[in-house]
């Protein structure tokens, strides 16, 4: 299975408004640019009818903010796994506290996104989450308290413990790797993060609702640089 380079930056534009249609390729090329210059890694995760778009414009990776358990053929307004990677996505976001998912469903989808290549980002909102989501083999899994999300307030400095409880409990499955978010909203947030474990963090609205997307990425994507790291 394919992964990403880490320490890494995800930058989910949600729906947001600035980000969206030519605003989503803009902020991706503001994204790719920062990446090359630092050379760090950083994938975007466009609103889900600009992913082709994105896709098209940028080549650093570009993930899907969600997919469906369905199969490609007669599964209408199902956002399908195939169809993600026929847009140009390497991966996708599932399970984000915006759009929960039932366990079963979490487990089909990421043996779906596994069986075509594609890289799973898993959220959870509590390290009991993370040991249960675990067991599924994603990729990464983001640990991210809802009530932080939006908030401005860092989870790697509000809540530290729920990082590193999250670290151990993925310790019995090398396969999966912890990422955090919520509250991110500057380098310093995303040192902390680095140096409780994970190998990178989920930002949204700490970027997209910058005043200036590239001094913002280009901040956190230094940060990344800052800690010593160990894939």
């Amino acid at each position: 299975m394919p992964k990403i380079k880490t320490p890494v930056l995800i930058i989910n534009f949600k729906n947001y408004l600035e980000a969206v249609g030519e605003g989503a390729v803009r902020l991706a090329k503001v994204a790719e640019e920062v990446a090359l210059e630092t050379n760090t890694s950083i994938v975007v995760c466009p609103p889900l009818p600009n992913l082709s778009q994105v896709c098209a414009a940028v080549k650093i990776p570009v993930f899907a903010q969600h997919t469906d358990p369905a199969k490609a053929g007669s599964s209408t307004g199902a956002i399908v796994a195939e169809v993600i990677k026929a847009s140009g996505a390497k991966g996708s976001i599932l399970n984000h506290s915006e759009k929960r998912l039932d366990v079963n469903t979490i487990a089909s989808t990421i043996k779906r996104l596994r069986e075509v290549g594609l890289v799973s980002v898993v959220c959870a909102k509590e390290p009991s989450e993370v040991s249960l989501y675990s067991e599924f083999s994603p990729d990464y899994i983001a640990i991210e308290p809802p009530e932080l999300i939006g908030s401005g307030v860092a989870v790697s400095r509000a809540k530290p413990e729920v990082i590193t409880e999250s670290v151990k409990a993925v310790a019995k499955n090398p396969e999966v790797e912890i990422i955090c978010g919520a509250g991110i909203v500057d380098g310093k947030d995303v040192e902390a993060a680095l140096r409780l474990g994970v190998c990178g963090v989920l930002v949204a609205s700490g970027i997209v609702k910058a005043p200036d997307w590239r001094s913002k990425i280009l901040e956190m994507s230094k940060a990344l640089t800052t800690v010593e790291f160990h894939s």
